[in-house]
């Protein structure tokens, strides 16, 4: 949508453009954990700048993003080189080349895909495939030396920004538009829908949508898959638990209830249920300190003396 936009619109007037998008995005696959038929995508797209640069900037800052939201623990981002027109058409030739040699060997979606996208048998998670993928020859030996310089430019660019990256010479994406940097921000915290943001530098799209050869770079990240890697909010902990562990008392414990909110305190009320577990399950909440009502009077209990003020809660209860 933004690159036939970029075409439709005029923008070429206005490269390079630096572009953030948000919205609601439909997918065909069955939903899974982590993968629905709706969900909301961010993306981030520098369009008409072929300089490595732009590779960097848009990984330190989806990096950046990973940071605040809290959630770049566990979570490796995963690099490659696609190279350039040349490189990837000797690669792929000596790819198609490998997989026939063991046609008899691949899964029957690895069959169709030799003749279809044959880089994506390199990816193939099925168990059947990975013996003749990881066996296939890697893109490295066919890097042009623009290519090869390319990638270092980005990596070097890495480095210096201090973004931890890790090599994946297998990570590939099956449409040709595709140019040089392939990436992927994966973590093992969401069951098999495990990469978090992705993206490349597609150089060859805005051409074969029809618009001038324009070079660009971009990522995407589903927000529901963030929002799953964000920890709930932590509650703060319950200062004082008051229990009613004898008849009459109820009116007298949730007026202290109220006066201990009223003071600021934290306080939960336990009334209700078998009176004999009651006190149970208030420690359970782990209070600093529990004030019960028994047959005997109140009776006041300092659990953990840090984070409450007791002599306030003794003033209250007298």
């Amino acid at each position: 949508g933004i690159c036939r936009a970029f075409i439709t619109e005029g923008w070429q007037q206005h490269a390079p453009m630096k572009l953030v998008t948000s919205g609601p995005v439909f997918r065909y696959e069955r939903p899974q954990k982590g993968r629905f038929r709706q969900f909301h995508q961010l993306d981030a797209e520098i369009i008409g700048a072929a300089e490595p640069a732009a590779d960097v900037e848009l990984l330190v800052l989806a990096d950046q993003l990973l940071r605040e939201l809290g959630i770049s623990d566990g979570v490796t981002l995963q690099l490659n080189t696609l190279g350039d027109a040349e490189t990837r058409d000797a690669w792929r030739a000596a790819l198609v080349a490998h997989f026939e040699a063991h046609r008899g060997e691949l899964s029957e979606d690895s069959v169709t895909r030799l003749d279809k996208n044959p880089l994506r048998i390199l990816d193939s998670k099925d168990p059947r495939d990975r013996p003749v993928a990881d066996s296939a020859p890697g893109i490295d030996e066919f890097l042009t030396e623009e290519a090869a310089a390319f990638f270092k430019a980005v990596t070097d660019g890495l480095d210096a920004a201090g973004v931890a990256w890790t090599r994946n010479d297998r990570l590939v994406r099956g449409l040709d538009y595709y140019r040089h940097t392939a990436f992927e921000f994966v973590t093992d915290r969401l069951g098999a829908q495990g990469t978090v943001l992705a993206g490349g530098r597609y150089d060859g799209l805005i051409g074969s949508l029809g618009g001038a050869e324009t070079p660009g770079v971009g990522w995407a990240a589903g927000v529901e898959r963030l929002a799953m890697l964000i920890d709930g909010p932590v509650g703060e902990a319950l200062q004082v638990a008051v229990v009613v562990e004898a008849e009459g008392f109820e009116s007298a414990a949730t007026k202290l209830l109220a006066d201990l909110r009223r003071a600021g305190v934290r306080a939960e009320l336990f009334a209700t249920g078998s009176a004999k577990k009651r006190y149970e399950r208030a420690l359970k909440t782990g209070p600093a300190m529990t004030v019960s009502f028994q047959a005997g009077g109140v009776s006041p209990r300092i659990l953990r003396a840090e984070g409450i003020d007791t002599e306030l809660v003794a003033g209250l209860i007298a």
